[in-house]
């Protein structure tokens, strides 16, 4: 049996390498762990269909080439190289006695990224739709005055100073309160950190009217978490409307279409914000106006009906005075046609002396006491019409 030291054999498996494998091959592989210090180190594997490892390998890119890659990639899929990507390499093989086999990347092809990921993109569109949560958030109320904002960004993030700084300048001169809950919202921990934020905000629910995730700032790269299925799902479910600016100008990733609102950048969202509150402050104005025309109508109308009461009252009692000013002059006329002076007056009555009428002149002496008497007739006539106008 032939023996070989271990540096033999290892010698022996680079010159193979080198002899059988001296092109440059494209690999497709996932990049699962990657560091840059100058040169990029990276760690490719691959996973069976039931997610077991089926194969592993070290990767190199060298300073020179990761420089001009890495600029390509960002400018072709507008995100950057990271941990979880499906990446199509242009690689050399080597293998070293001590450091073992390894492979130095030369190319990248950024359109076999783009189609794996949207493959993803879409799977996970596919699974909310099964799940009946893309539109919930759409389903949510935006209160009257959202002025409680609870917003998820990176502490020091340019996005969040432009958000917190266009809310407290707005034209109107509301005013909002504004929390921040920081989170990571790029990279490789992105869409797990969010999802930790979003329970915690939810664990005070009654405290905010929305929240708002903010990116902002920056290149726009590492937007593959936005797309990410879990964070979504949070997103769709949250029990608040949540409104994203999260700068992906590119395309619409599947957190803007599951929320409530999505708009381009930090600063359209504090817009809408302040818009929401215009509108209802606008709405409440409004209903003021009308509810004051309403009462200045009804005034209007109420004092028309007095003063159309009043007239009739004045006009009733001037007629009804009038009326009894009427009956009154009939009253006095009367009694001033039947008064017995005028009856006496006009020779209708009975003149007696010593119990004897008189007939003629004759029958009366000087000192004679007479007695004028109305007769029975004439004293019934005159009662009669007195009773008659006093019924009248």
């Amino acid at each position: 049996m032939e023996k070989y030291s271990l540096k033999e054999l290892c010698d022996w498996i680079q010159e193979m390498v080198e002899n059988d494998l001296p092109d440059r091959y494209w690999v497709c592989a996932e990049i699962a762990s990657m560091s840059v210090r100058g040169h990029c180190y990276m760690e490719l594997v691959e996973k069976a269909e039931n997610g077991i490892l089926a194969a592993k390998v070290r990767a190199t890119c060298w300073n020179n080439v990761y420089n001009l890659l890495s600029a390509y990639f960002v400018q072709e899929t507008g995100q950057s190289l990271h941990v979880g990507l499906q990446v199509m390499l242009e690689v050399s093989v080597e293998f070293h006695a001590v450091y073992g086999l390894s492979l130095n990347v030369w190319n990248i092809d950024p359109t076999y990224t783009l189609g794996d990921l949207a493959k993803q993109r879409q799977a996970t569109i596919q699974q909310l739709t099964e799940d009946g949560v893309m539109d919930l958030q759409k389903a949510l109320q935006i209160p009257s005055l959202p002025r409680r904002v609870a917003v998820i960004s990176s502490a020091d993030a340019a996005g969040y100073g432009d958000f917190c700084d266009q809310l407290k300048h707005n034209r109107f001169g509301f005013k909002f309160h504004v929390q921040l809950y920081p989170a990571v919202v790029q990279g490789d921990n992105a869409a797990r950190s969010v999802v930790q934020t979003l329970n915690s905000i939810a664990a005070l629910e009654e405290e905010w009217d929305v929240v708002v995730i903010i990116r902002g700032g920056g290149a726009t790269t590492d937007m593959t978490c936005f797309d990410d299925y879990n964070l979504a799902s949070h997103c769709a479910q949250f029990p608040l409307p949540i409104i994203a600016g999260i700068g992906h100008t590119r395309d619409v990733s599947v957190v803007d279409m599951v929320v409530h609102t999505s708009v381009k950048t930090p600063t359209a969202a504090a817009e809408w914000l302040i818009e929401c509150v215009a509108q209802q402050v606008e709405r409440v104005s409004n209903w003021m106006l009308r509810l004051q025309r309403a009462a200045q109508n009804a005034v209007y109308r109420e004092q028309n009906r007095l003063s159309l009461y009043e007239q009739r009252i004045i006009n009733a009692v001037h007629g009804k005075a009038l009326s009894e000013r009427g009956k009154l002059d009939v009253w006095l006329k009367t009694i001033e046609l039947h008064s017995p002076e005028r009856i006496f007056k006009m020779g209708y009555s009975l003149t007696m002396v010593n119990g004897k009428a008189v007939m003629k002149i004759g029958d009366v002496k000087k000192g004679d006491i007479m007695k004028k008497l109305l007769t029975f007739a004439l004293l019934l006539i005159f009662w009669l019409l007195l009773l008659e106008e006093q019924t009248l």
